[in-house]
């Protein structure tokens, strides 16, 4: 219950000019009963013997009394527990009764009982008060003046803030308004007062919470940062600026508005995607660096959607103008202490999952940027989709409520409002390093481009956007009425910058070529000359002597940790692996340790990331170990193996493929000297993860001119295993290859110039020690390409999927063709077939070959790197073989795998003297059957055609 904060003030009338004082001000702490009173007043005549000359007194005694009841005179006792327990003003003292006779226990509750009827009336005005209070704080946002356009449709289904003077929702009255009450401990809005008036206390809430400003933060259940909220937004006089803080926010508009104009004056019937509408983006922007890098950001990392970008590179970026204009004479969103800054459109925001998968991430050890501050560029529209078809809730910001993210909504209109938020939501980053969004409530006063007609769909919006006044008209006029500027300041501001761009117009004439030195990122520019080609286009051994990988061994299968318990099955694993290394030998798991451990020692960071990589979805890798008996206690073998290694990080993901990729291949694009991989749990699991391989991955260089040298590890092979845990589609992207099937490349040093003329590097490897030197060779090269790696399943662990030390040593490298080795060799002239085939299924075409004791007569060729396609060893190949037929032999079915990529490149090899027949299943919908007996059958199938050496008679 609510009690009266102290027995002084409650007998003292209190008036609006008056400042409640409390006895906890004078005095230590007392006990939690009494700091939590509150005071409500009512004009009444003070008691006499309550002057401000006995209140030290009555302290004095309220003390003792406290402490001990019976330490002070019965009246004491009897005054303090009525005014405790919220005796009305003036009920409180009574007669003392005799000093010969003691009260009895129904006089005592006598006195107590007058009081009750006064106390639920004075605890149910401070309930309705700080409800008020609350309410505001809560959906205040909700009557906020957000809209610059004053029509916006969304629509809040639950109770009403109430506003003055209707107070009756909250039991209140008219008469009320006047009334003193003093203020709880969760709001700001008294300043230096402690008391307001009903009226005052409503007329402060109004504004800080119902003006331009909408401030979402009360759901976050951390106390302090809600204070911290609240003391930002509640504060009276808080939202203040200097004249020249105003001057630098008006030049800001300036340049934002006028770049905008210019491009359109000078290129009227190109797409620019402009800011008009929306110009204050430009300040904000300019706000949030500032205010960061005064809080000790050194760096800022932006992604942007295609709104605005301009406009954001010339005046935010400072990317040189003649750079951006020449551009148009010739020719969407997805993301020292460094900072993230993401722009996002409203639609985007809130119908893209990947914000959903990215906000998960943003509290997860291995994943977190430690705070990004959000800014959504809110059109109130998508293309022609206004926000009732578009999405449920009310704002398109709410799917950042589900990790305490608070969400300040500003009207683009008021710029003081806008910089004063991106001020504060720095300001949370830096103190909380959490996410925080910033909702710039603005329009798009063209179409979605410039050549679009928004008409068509929103005749009301666009009637009203047709008399609205340009944001920097308004902030001018206002400043020249403030006499902060005056009308020739303003125009030679705009004059100067007018210039500017003309001047920078005039210099992209002579600009003929687009340099790659204004697209690198500061960590690139060592690989590169000034011309941006690479420095060097040869690629060192990726072999091992042999005391490194026995070193790497002897880890891999140990625990380099005291009194530390591991499972009994991972104990047998690691003895396995010990045994290997004794014998010189690697299975998978062992080859990719060595891969790893050998880039540490050479102070090659690495990162592994993705859904259960710590120990292997095929339970084959255990890169952390897990203490049986200490719970949360963890190994990391690897971070043991030298003195002064790189760090490895392996880190189990979320559930997520499109924003888990998409933040790997971020960490690889700003980090070109880490081996950055990322494991789907099955092959199939990057469907999820299209969009940022076909965006971003696949097109990286020739799209956004960067270099990648992200690694996908993608689980892959045809194991009865049913349609969803098969096929990595291999087809997908061998067919966004840039290789032309048709070409044979005349090229020096073949392989490397290859490579670097590729989009990317596709492969298939069948043996361990290939799988070692294309992860060893991804890092030693002196470019970076995406790597696509068809990884194996049951082959983690078949007897034959074993290579020898003598694969990996010095000298060695990764073949991206494995030839025949076997009597077909021996004796090419008398081959009648060559089977060309990658990944698991030779070990099935060895087996069924010895079998049938077809060795002599039939040659197998891996082709372990597919893209880009090994021309020249192919061509070695066919030749080696002039009598036998060829035939592309495959697992997947016909309109998948690698058929469709590789029979016209093998073509080209033989310059097309014989056709390429196909062995494998038939074409199908599927990428594999769910049956176990039907994949049997398929597979004895296509072992009869591979084998069978009339098939391809009749066809001839």
């Amino acid at each position: 219950m609510f009690h009266l904060r102290t027995c002084a003030a409650k007998l003292r009338p209190l008036t609006a000019s008056q400042t409640v004082k409390t006895i906890s001000q004078h005095r230590p702490a007392a006990p939690r009963t009494f700091q939590q009173i509150r005071c409500y007043s009512a004009p009444v005549a003070a008691e006499p013997f309550l002057s401000g000359t006995s209140s030290n007194y009555v302290e004095e005694m309220y003390y003792a009394w406290l402490e001990n009841p019976k330490s002070v005179h019965k009246s004491w006792d009897i005054f303090f527990r009525n005014a405790n327990a919220g005796a009305a003003p003036g009920t409180a003292y009574q007669s003392p009764p005799p000093l010969s006779t003691s009260l009895s226990a129904l006089s005592q509750a006598q006195f107590l009982v007058q009081a009750q009827p006064n106390v639920d009336k004075l605890v149910e005005d401070h309930l309705a008060v700080q409800s008020l209070i609350r309410a505001y704080q809560v959906r205040g946002h909700h009557i906020a003046k957000l809209d610059p356009l004053g029509i916006s449709c969304v629509n809040f289904d639950d109770a009403p803030v109430t506003v003055s003077p209707n107070v009756g929702f909250y039991g209140l009255d008219e008469s009320d308004l006047d009334k003193v009450f003093h203020l709880p401990t969760t709001t700001f809005i008294g300043g230096n007062e402690s008391a307001l008036p009903l009226r005052e206390i409503i007329r402060r809430l109004e504004m800080a919470y119902c003006q331009h400003i909408g401030v979402e933060f009360m759901f976050i259940n951390d106390l302090e940062q809600c204070q911290w909220i609240r003391q930002k937004f509640e504060t009276p006089g808080i939202m203040q600026f200097t004249n020249e803080e105003k001057r630098t926010l008006l030049a800001r508009l300036v340049r934002s508005t006028r770049f905008e104009e210019f491009l359109h004056r000078k290129w009227s019937s190109e797409k620019r995607f402009g800011l008009e509408g929306c110009e204050v983006l430009i300040p904000a922007l300019k706000t949030i660096i500032d205010k960061s890098s005064e809080k000790g950001v050194d760096y800022v990392i932006m992604g942007m959607p295609h709104r605005g970008r301009l406009n954001v590179l010339a005046n935010v970026i400072r990317k040189e103008l003649e750079q951006i204009f020449c551009q148009f004479d010739s020719k969407l969103e997805a993301a020292d202490e460094v900072m993230s800054i993401l722009l996002h459109g409203d639609a985007a925001f809130a119908g893209q999952g990947i914000v959903y998968e990215t906000f998960h991430l943003s509290d997860l050890p291995s994943y977190t940027t430690h705070g990004t501050v959000h800014v959504v560029v809110n059109n109130q529209i998508g293309f022609t989709t206004d926000p009732r078809m578009a999405r449920s809730s009310p704002y398109p910001t709410d799917v950042a409520r589900v990790v305490n993210a608070p969400i300040f909504h500003v009207n683009a209109d008021d710029p003081e409002a806008v910089v004063y938020v991106c001020n504060v939501a720095a300001e949370w980053r830096s103190t909380f390093h959490k996410d925080v969004v910033v909702d710039l409530v603005c329009y798009r006063r063209n179409g979605h481009n410039e050549m679009d007609e928004p008409m068509f769909t929103q005749p009301l919006m666009y009637k009203q956007i047709r008399k609205q006044k340009p944001v920097l008209q308004k902030y001018a006029e206002l400043l020249i009425s403030q006499g902060v500027v005056n009308q020739p300041e303003y125009e030679e501001e705009i004059a100067k910058y007018d210039k500017i761009c003309e001047e920078a117009h005039a210099r992209s004439k002579d600009e003929k070529i687009l340099h790659i030195k204004h697209w690198l990122d500061s960590p690139w520019p060592g690989f590169f000359t000034l011309d941006g080609q690479p420095r060097s286009m040869t690629c060192p051994s990726t072999g091992l002597n042999e005391e490194d990988l026995t070193h790497i061994g002897q880890v891999a299968s140990s625990v380099p940790v005291e009194d530390f318990t591991i499972h009994g099955g991972l104990s047998r694993i690691l003895k396995t692996r010990g045994e290997m290394v004794k014998s010189r030998t690697v299975d998978w798991a062992l080859a990719e340790y060595m891969a790893f451990g050998s880039l540490l020692k050479e102070g090659i960071h690495i990162r592994l990331s993705g859904q259960d990589v710590e120990r292997g979805t095929f339970s084959h890798r255990h890169h952390v170990l897990h203490d049986q008996n200490v719970d949360k206690r963890t190994c990391i073998p690897m971070n043991h193996l030298w003195p002064n290694q790189a760090p490895y990080t392996v880190c189990n993901s979320s559930l997520s493929e499109y924003g888990v990729l998409g933040f790997e291949l971020g960490f690889a694009m700003a980090s070109p000297n880490a081996l950055v991989l990322w494991e789907a749990q099955f092959g199939d699991f990057h469907n999820t993860a299209q969009c940022i391989i076909d965006q971003f991955i696949c097109p990286g260089q020739a799209k956004w001119v960067r270099q990648n040298g992200i690694v996908l590890l993608l689980p892959h092979g045809m194991e009865g295993m049913g349609p969803e845990h098969s096929s990595a589609r291999p087809e997908r992207f061998l067919q966004m290859c840039n290789d032309d099937p048709d070409v044979f490349p005349k090229l020096d040093d073949f392989d490397v110039r290859q490579l670097y003329d590729c989009n990317w590097i596709v492969v298939n490897c069948s043996t361990p020690a290939n799988f070692f030197h294309v992860l060893r060779r991804q890092i030693l090269l002196p470019f970076r390409k995406p790597l696509i790696i068809f990884t194996p399943k049951s082959l983690l662990r078949h007897p034959e999927a074993r290579s020898s030390f003598d694969d990996m040593l010095p000298g060695t490298n990764f073949l991206r063709v494995i030839p025949d080795s076997g009597p077909a060799a021996q004796s090419p002239e008398n081959v009648k077939r060559v089977l060309f085939c990658t990944g698991k299924v030779y070990y099935d075409l060895t087996r069924e070959r010895k079998a049938r004791e077809m060795e002599a007569d039939v040659a197998i060729t891996r082709v372990e790197q597919l893209s880009p396609f090994p021309f020249d060893l192919l061509q070695k190949e066919a030749q080696k073989y002039p009598s036998a037929e060829l035939v592309w032999c495959q697992e997947e079915h016909k309109n998948q795998g690698y058929y469709d990529y590789v029979k016209p490149r093998l073509r080209t090899t033989i310059n097309r003297a014989k056709p390429v027949w196909y062995a494998g299943r038939e074409p199908a919908a599927a990428p594999a059957t769910g049956n176990k007996k039907t994949h049997l059958t398929e597979l004895r199938r296509l072992l009869d055609t591979a084998f069978n050496l009339d098939a391809f008679k009749d066809l001839a």
